[in-house]
């Protein structure tokens, strides 16, 4: 079996810049004001992004209000949909690669994000990518741990757990050194796209088996999917 794990933002996903925005609400709801300054969010998970949100805004002992931010951070998102779904899209091609992944034998499909679960969902079903070829429940989320490289290992016990076998190999699919950086600690072949905020080269410096320009070319994509384990370890 190998697993197939997609990251969402930038990668599937474009939000129309929206997603950044549920982060001050969320602030706002569980603090009772607006914050005085924002992190740098691409890359992270949902769970980092909102400790240090409130850590930057003077908030001690952060993870005490993290359950209540959490909630409120999805509750946000939620309220956005409606605008995000006017101003953002799917990445174009996105949906035929996974049509194409779903097709081949041994391959399974999900998510790792560091969006909360129920934000993904959101994002995914804004654009018409909640499909049955990507079982979000073997997926890994920010709402599972805040460190981005642990959701590898998650994932996989997923979906070792669901289909009574841990994958042979596992591929990440990402547009941020910070995805490549937690795939290769995983363990994971990772697979860079270049629709995100960083280009090709800086993808390829961080350590990236394969980049591609974008996920238009649907047979470049099952190549750099379906290229050996040993290749992966010896790049």
């Amino acid at each position: 079996m190998r697993l197939v794990l997609w990251d969402i933002d930038g990668t599937l996903v474009d939000s129309g810049g929206l997603g950044p925005d549920a982060f001050p609400l969320a602030f706002e709801r569980t603090v009772g004001r607006p914050p005085a300054e924002l992190p740098v969010m691409s890359g992270r998970t949902d769970h980092e992004i909102g400790l240090e949100t409130l850590e930057r805004n003077g908030i001690e002992q952060p993870e005490r209000l993290w359950p209540e931010f959490g909630r409120a951070l999805a509750e946000a998102l939620a309220e956005l949909e409606p605008a995000m779904r006017e101003r953002g899209r799917a990445l174009p091609g996105a949906r035929e690669a996974i049509a194409a992944l779903a097709e081949l034998d041994g391959v399974v499909q999900s998510v790792l994000t560091g969006n909360l679960k129920p934000n993904a969902a959101v994002k995914l079903g804004a654009f018409g990518l909640l499909l049955p070829e990507l079982d979000l429940e073997i997926g890994a989320y920010g709402s599972d741990d805040r460190h981005r490289p642990a959701l590898v290992s998650i994932a996989r016990e997923r979906a070792a757990g669901r289909h009574g076998q841990a994958p042979e190999q596992i591929v990440l699919i990402g547009d941020t050194p910070l995805d490549v950086a937690a795939g290769r600690a995983g363990g994971a072949r990772v697979v860079g796209v270049a629709t995100g905020l960083y280009g090709a080269a800086a993808l390829a410096e961080a350590g990236a088996h394969a980049v591609l320009e974008d996920l238009l070319d649907t047979e470049a994509v099952v190549a750099a999917v379906l290229a050996s384990a040993e290749e992966a370890a010896h790049a």
